[in-house]
């Protein structure tokens, strides 16, 4: 269950030499048709990698045939040099699939500020080509091969009963925070779609899975989901439709990202009811999502209330502290912004934490995925990329 899952779609991931000759680093996606429609989403730091730029660009047509991806060097802050690797690399994709450079994307990760070798992208997109192929085999190595401090390669497909489906890959496990997560997601539908709900259906998909994973707060320079369409199927779907089997892939492949944060131990949900209106209750869970002294308490399995209490008084939301209440893995903790309980009431020993905040001012909801912060997060990245 992936993303050649639908029909129409074909992957392969190969060694290409810009890691080491064994390990895996360059992915290619290609849309066999009979449609190519496309659409993107990307991230919205002011510092764009090389190929975050060019796939903008190519992604004003609507039409993609093929996707390159690598690891092992994201191209960010490369220069002139770096956008050129990346509009030859669409070019060598183009020349070995007899498609135009302008249908083809490009996405990179990896350390920011290091230039990736041309020559030896370019001929891992010519062995890539060689070996392109629709089984589950060959997209597990396209998904191996995009990944960095992963330690799982990241896949989910949705199959509808109709006879069509959405299926896609993706990477993250650190530098992770809206827009998207820090990540590079490619998602595939073999539905007959309208090219104008393309757009809409993976952002409406984006906001409510990849947009609400916060594991460090963290911006990528290479944040990149890409949709593509290639109507195999022929069954006709209707935009409500796509954008559900979209958000439920999309939801899935965040979890696995949550699951494989950099040093996770405790998976956590942040929950937040009663919010004046959706962002308030968003802007609220974020907030206490990214609390450093919040992420450390969990981690310690401690249920320090207080900590919670304070980041959702320095949120930007509307808050009435004689309004909130806290419960934590269903242990009420606090109840009108006094205790309600002792902070070792909760049990916290297990892997999943929910933390529940009722804001009792209206009915505005949202959670974030977020993870604790440990002594593994915090080597992990100190040695990184040593």
């Amino acid at each position: 269950m992936t993303v050649t899952t639908p029909g129409g779609f074909r992957a392969a991931g190969v060694a290409s030499g810009i890691k080491t000759a064994e390990k895996l680093d360059l992915a290619l996606v290609v849309n066999d048709g009979p449609h190519h429609h496309a659409a993107g989403v990307f991230t919205r730091n002011k510092v764009k990698a090389a190929p975050v730029l060019w796939s903008e660009q190519v992604l004003g047509t609507g039409s993609l045939r093929a996707v390159v991806l690598n690891s092992g060097g994201a191209n960010a802050c490369t220069g002139h040099e770096g956008f050129q690797v990346a509009h030859a690399t669409a070019e060598k994709a183009a020349e070995v699939l007899g498609c135009g450079a302008i249908e083809v994307a490009v996405c990179s990760t990896g350390l920011i500020g290091k230039q990736l070798p041309r020559d030896t992208v370019l001929a891992g997109v010519e062995k890539a080509a060689g070996v392109l192929d629709a089984t589950e085999a060959a997209s597990l190595a396209a998904a191996t091969a995009i990944m960095t401090t992963d330690t799982v390669a990241k896949q989910a497909a949705h199959a509808d009963p109709a006879g069509w489906s959405v299926g896609g890959f993706t990477k993250g496990a650190g530098m992770i925070a809206p827009s998207m997560a820090t990540m590079l997601s490619v998602l595939t539908t073999d539905a007959v779609v309208d090219p104008a709900d393309l757009d809409p259906a993976l952002r409406a998909a984006v906001r409510v899975s990849f947009d609400r994973l916060d594991v460090d707060g963290s911006m990528s320079t290479n944040d990149t989901v890409l949709l593509l369409a290639s109507g195999a199927s022929g069954v006709t779907v209707g935009a409500a439709a796509l954008t559900d089997a979209l958000t439920a892939v999309c939801r899935d492949l965040a979890r696995q990202m949550q699951a494989d944060a950099e040093g996770v131990t405790k998976r956590i949900v942040v929950r937040v009811g009663g919010a004046r209106t959706e962002d308030e209750a968003v802007v609220v869970a974020r907030t206490v999502a990214r609390d450093s002294l919040v992420k450390t308490a969990l981690f310690g399995s401690d249920g320090n209330w207080g900590r919670i209490a304070a980041a959702v008084g320095y949120s930007d939301a509307h808050v009435d502290p004689d309004r909130i209440d806290i419960t934590i893995n269903g242990t009420l903790l606090c109840s009108g912004g006094v205790a309600a309980g002792g902070r070792t009431d909760a049990d916290l020993s297990g892997e999943d934490i929910v933390v529940d905040i009722a804001l009792g001012l209206a009915d505005g909801e949202a959670e974030i995925l977020t993870t604790d912060l440990s002594h593994a997060y915090v080597e992990e990245n100190s040695a990184y990329p040593s």
